[in-house]
């Protein structure tokens, strides 16, 4: 069995009673390895520094992590959301995941949907609205007649990008190790040193 993504119990948990919207998302960090690729698009190789890429999922108000889960660099976003929110849904009570159109899908909506939460997820220009009666159906509706409404509560999504950039300033965007796990290992190291300031500003702020 493939293990999950890391949950970050003992630095999380003492915001469970401040975070009840989510957002998840990836970002890359940079190694010391280069790689060789064909670009088909100009038909030529190109060659670049790899990087691996963290799968991540925070509270909106204070940009705890509550899970996440470092993998290759070709890893689809999409597949991630279903652990990730199983994941902070053990410690954490969940009213809303707001997520890029990127995490749009039927069993998305539904998981969070049969956690008495609401996904809130854009649709791409050819969804449709699908099986009556159904949450992707219910949901298609409220993105397309209630935008405005619907835009308002995704854009809590933007907390993501900002717990990436916090993350990164502090602790830099690339990894030194050098093998797979060392990497991996390293760069969960970031996003544990990041908790650990979220809860000490968020005791100063929220006392």
């Amino acid at each position: 069995m493939m293990p999950g993504p890391r949950t970050l119990d003992l630095l999380s948990l003492p915001l469970r009673a401040v975070e009840t919207v989510f957002a998840p998302d990836s970002t890359g960090f940079s190694t010391s390895r280069f790689v060789r690729w064909y670009d088909e698009k100009y038909g030529t190789e190109r060659s670049g520094r790899d990087w691996v890429k963290a799968h991540a999922i925070c509270g909106v108000k204070t940009n705890i992590v509550t899970a996440v889960e470092v993998l290759g660099r070709d890893t689809n976003d999409c597949p991630q959301f279903k652990p990730l929110v199983e994941a902070t849904a053990k410690n954490f009570e969940i009213e809303d995941v707001t997520a890029d159109k990127g995490y749009v899908s039927r069993e998305n909506l539904e998981l969070v949907d049969g956690m008495g939460g609401t996904a809130f997820i854009p649709f791409k220009s050819n969804n449709v609205a699908g099986e009556a009666g159904t949450v992707w159906e219910r949901m298609f509706h409220y993105y397309n007649s209630r935008r405005d409404e619907f835009l308002k509560r995704y854009h809590a999504r933007s907390n993501i990008e900002s717990t990436f950039a916090m993350l990164k300033a502090k602790f830099g965007d690339s990894v030194r190790s050098k093998t797979d796990v060392a990497m991996k290992n390293e760069t969960l190291c970031k996003f544990l040193c990041h908790n650990i300031v979220v809860v000490h500003q968020s005791v100063v702020e929220l006392g």
